[in-house]
């Protein structure tokens, strides 16, 4: 019980220091795209590569591969249901990112979206449910062997054909949702491959034989296939639209597809609770409230000023637009009574005079 309490905070620490170097990745990889752009150099949107020779982008790869390599550890010490929710962090440390080094906007409306966004990654981390029990390769053989788990595969195979050769050249660079799709669909494949090459290195410091182990070397192969392509078409999103689009919306259909793949790999979902699982649907709902105030208002100006007069601090604003209810002395309301009679006689004189005229 000791070793597993020690695992799950080795693995908590791992993914939280992951979400930190991965959203700084995605800071330094725009900035060096816009270099590229600025030059004159073809786009990655448009199919260029010339981003390989921009130092500043080897720098958000190289820091993404230490995050990743954190992230592929984390996996190796908690349940996926624990590492991938803290992603969001990412998005925290990437949208703050942004408005200091790529000068774009984030309103109060993207805040709120950042904090919510962490509150549901807390909230389905306190109700993740508990992966089974894979201790060992051949156990991971077993659980890649379920129907269902083979069924799933080959739809993410299938439909991210679909998109690359069908869907990406036509509505590509024109809806940021069609290559952050292909790196979600992708990317779930991706973490089963993690999970597993995580627990045969493991083996592998425990003495056991595991490079023998023809799946070992095929797990090695999927995950970089799939990394491949998720660096790829990731690359082409963040070159043609916004970073604090991009990557809250890649965490959540990233996010989505993985959560999806551990049930199906894992049957994590048979052994929890019912508050366990609206804990769970309640914190992804949460952090799709929180991305969608960070995507839907992002252009929509709002200031200090756009407050109303009675929430701001400042008593300035206050005295220079509104003057303070004071109680009137009683010679004052016996003035303005008369006054007030004095105008209404008048008023009801003319419309008198009016009606008699008519």
């Amino acid at each position: 019980m000791e070793g597993n309490r020690v695992d799950f905070y080795i693995g908590l620490s791992l993914a939280v220091s992951s979400s930190a170097f991965i959203g700084g990745s995605f800071i330094l990889k725009k900035k060096g795209l816009l270099r590229l752009a600025s030059k004159g150099s073809m786009r990655a949107g448009q199919g260029g590569h010339a981003y390989l020779k921009e130092w500043l982008w080897w720098a958000g790869l190289i820091s993404m591969g230490v995050g990743e390599a954190a992230n592929f550890a984390a996996y190796a010490f908690a349940p996926a249901t624990l590492v991938t929710p803290l992603g969001a962090l990412s998005v925290l440390v990437s949208a703050v990112l942004s408005t200091y080094f790529l000068n774009e906007r984030l309103n109060i409306h993207g805040k709120v979206g950042c904090l919510l966004c962490i509150l549901g990654s807390t909230v389905m981390v306190i109700h993740a449910p508990q992966e089974e029990e894979v201790a060992s390769l051949t156990a991971m053989a077993e659980k890649l062997k379920d129907p269902g788990f083979i069924v799933f595969a080959v739809c993410v195979v299938g439909s991210s054909l679909v998109l690359i050769f069908a869907v990406a050249p036509r509505f590509g660079q024109k809806n940021v949702l069609v290559y952050i799709l292909i790196c979600s669909v992708i990317g779930s494949l991706s973490v089963s491959c993690v999970k597993g090459l995580g627990i045969g290195i493991k083996e592998l410091f425990a003495g056991t034989a595991v490079l023998k182990e023809p799946l070992f070397w095929s797990l090695v192969i999927c995950l970089v296939i799939c990394i491949s392509v998720q660096i790829n078409y990731l690359n082409r999103a963040l070159d043609i639209f916004n970073t604090s689009i991009v990557t809250p919306i890649y965490y959540v259909f990233f996010t989505t597809s993985v959560m999806a793949c551990s049930a199906i790999l894992f049957k994590e979902w048979l052994r929890m609770t019912v508050d366990g699982v609206v804990g769970t649907i309640s914190g992804f709902l949460t952090i799709i409230l929180g991305i969608f105030l960070l995507h839907a208002f992002k252009d929509i100006p709002f200031h200090w000023n756009s407050l109303p007069l009675y929430l701001r601090k400042d008593p300035q604003d206050i005295s220079l637009h509104q003057q303070p209810y004071v109680t009137l002395p009683s010679h004052d309301l016996e003035t303005e009574g008369e006054a007030g009679l004095s105008k209404s006689g008048h008023l009801n004189g003319g419309w008198r005079q009016h009606q008699s005229t008519a």
